[in-house]
């Protein structure tokens, strides 16, 4: 089960990122895997930490800056409308609608939400619509621009990525493009937006799984999360360089003709849903 935890491990940092949605694709994958089971909603949100932790590195000296200039602002010593602390705000805004939702739908999240027709229409049609908001969006907001109002509209984007197959950053990127956003800021407010969700998700399923048996062992797992956080890393880079000169239409036709597949393979029988 070691191997496939670490493999789970890789898939979980080559995907989280991009906009294809990692859960899915640990789902998808796991039912090919020697065990043929669902690695399970825990596995994926404690894998996610490592993800979330390469974020962190990745943009350390933003999420300083930020954090100094939110407490800051909280004594008085910087505005409150300074660029950092108010991204602060914005970020504490953005991450509410996903703890609400997440903790009202934790039982359908971890059920129904992972069956594979749910999984595979999901890819399919927020592909389509990441591919219609890059063609159709202005790209001409820059982060400095966020105002609360859309800061709540990407808390709600990437609370749908609470279903696997709509995907965090796809979710996020979709509502920013169609808020007129360029392509790097909104992945950028995108992946520090998750921060607080995911570790919070995170370390929630850890301590719930502490003394539950699932799929793979707290070590196993733990190996699986540090091998996605350095393959995160590489895939942060190198997607944050894709998206300032290219477009998303690779993974929207990714994304479609995956989601196809799953569902021709739960229609033949290959697949079972759960």
């Amino acid at each position: 089960m070691l191997f496939e935890a670490i493999f789970l491990g890789l898939i979980q940092g080559l995907t989280e990122f991009l906009p294809i949605s990692s859960s899915a694709h640990l789902r998808i994958v796991g039912e090919f895997m020697p065990s043929a089971q669902d690695p399970g909603a825990a596995f994926t949100a404690i894998t996610q930490i490592g993800t979330e932790a390469a974020v962190v590195v990745f943009f350390w000296r933003d999420i300083v800056r930020i954090i100094g200039a939110w407490f800051r602002s909280l004594a008085g010593k910087v505005p409150r409308n300074d660029p950092d602390a108010r991204m602060g705000w914005l970020i504490i805004i953005g991450s509410l609608p996903i703890v609400v939702l997440g903790l009202l739908f934790e039982d359908q999240i971890e059920t129904t939400f992972r069956s594979l027709w749910v999984i595979a229409v999901m890819l399919i049609a927020f592909g389509i619509l990441l591919g219609i908001a890059d063609y159709v969006g202005a790209k001409r907001r820059k982060l400095d621009q966020l105002t609360v109002g859309h800061g709540v509209v990407f808390g709600f984007a990437q609370a749908l990525a609470l279903v696997p197959g709509v995907s965090r950053s796809g979710g996020t990127i979709t509502a920013g493009l169609f808020l007129g956003y360029e392509r790097a800021a909104a992945a950028r407010y995108a992946f520090l937006l998750a921060i607080p969700a995911v570790f919070g998700s995170g370390f929630y399923q850890l301590g719930k799984s502490w003394n539950q048996e699932g799929p793979f062992t707290l070590v196993e797992t733990g190996v699986a999360t540090v091998v996605a956080f350095v393959v995160a890393l590489a895939v942060i880079a190198f997607f944050m360089s894709w998206i300032s000169k290219r477009s998303f239409l690779p993974f929207v036709i990714y994304r479609i003709a995956l989601g196809s597949v799953v569902l021709v393979l739960l229609s033949t029988g290959v697949l079972s849903a759960y």
